[in-house]
């Protein structure tokens, strides 16, 4: 009876957040897709004739995998933390308080929701690179599994985020001093291989370049990380973030001060 209640909970505030992000596919599904589209247009046609081909694959084909993975971040990220904000400004999370279901039902049913929204997109956009260029499927289990694992990593840094986010102008601080940075910097555009010994160590810290090569190396069948080392990172920023940010939920940080 119990599991039939925690199931009906997490299912109502999953059907809730993609209800939302769909009722304002205009804000949520279409900018992304023209961004998307830019990025094919000018760093693959204009740009990628002229650098010509890397690790085997025209520049169009290598940049692929990164741009539909940073879509990804991006909106599994942005999602969450708007919605959980605004579930917070609003104080209609305390009537989810205050029922009879756990915290960490709240917490995976608005990370669901992110994740929801970032595949969707993920989705879109790899429509989209299928016109500009030809994507073989080198491991499809690798493909989805780390595209399902960042989605979800990045939903839950999203949630950390609101938590912490006393405004609205909060929510946009880390997306533009850290994720932006860090994605750009993630070989996205690039191969490590290209850069110099100590470049390539201080780029390993970068947890967003792992899950970029696993995903290219589940298309393409190219990476510079070993793929099996990569998804355990993932995996435990994974587990790291989860606990923290239930910890601060249970402990009702920034909602019941």
């Amino acid at each position: 009876m119990q599991f039939s209640q925690y199931r009906i909970a997490l299912q109502t505030i999953l059907i809730k957040e993609i209800r939302r992000f769909l009722r304002i596919w205009g804000q949520t599904l279409l900018p992304p897709a023209i961004t998307m589209g830019l990025y094919f247009v000018i760093f693959g046609n204009l740009i990628g004739t002229r650098i010509g081909s890397m690790e085997g694959f025209t520049y169009m084909q290598f940049i692929v995998p990164g741009l539909i993975m940073m879509s990804v971040i991006t909106n599994s990220y942005s999602n969450v933390t708007s919605s959980f904000f605004s579930t917070k400004f609003q104080r209609s999370i305390e009537e989810m308080l205050v029922s009879p279901i756990p915290n960490w039902v709240i917490l995976v049913g608005f990370v669901l929701g992110g994740v929801a929204r970032g595949l969707c997109v993920g989705f879109i956009v790899t429509l989209l690179s299928l016109f500009f260029t030809d994507l073989s499927l080198n491991n499809l289990f690798v493909t989805l599994l780390v595209i399902f694992m960042t989605a979800v990593l990045f939903a839950l840094g999203g949630f950390i985020n609101a938590m912490f986010a006393k405004k609205f102008d909060d929510i946009a601080i880390v997306p533009t001093f850290i994720l932006t940075p860090l994605t750009y910097l993630g070989g996205v555009f690039y191969s490590i291989k290209l850069l110099p010994e100590f470049w390539q160590g201080v780029s390993l810290i970068n947890p967003i370049l792992y899950m970029v090569n696993t995903f290219r190396y589940g298309i393409l069948g190219v990476s510079d990380i070993n793929v099996v080392t990569a998804l355990i990172v993932v995996f435990l920023f994974i587990i790291a973030l989860f606990s923290w940010a239930l910890w601060l939920l249970n402990r009702g940080y920034g909602i019941r001060s």
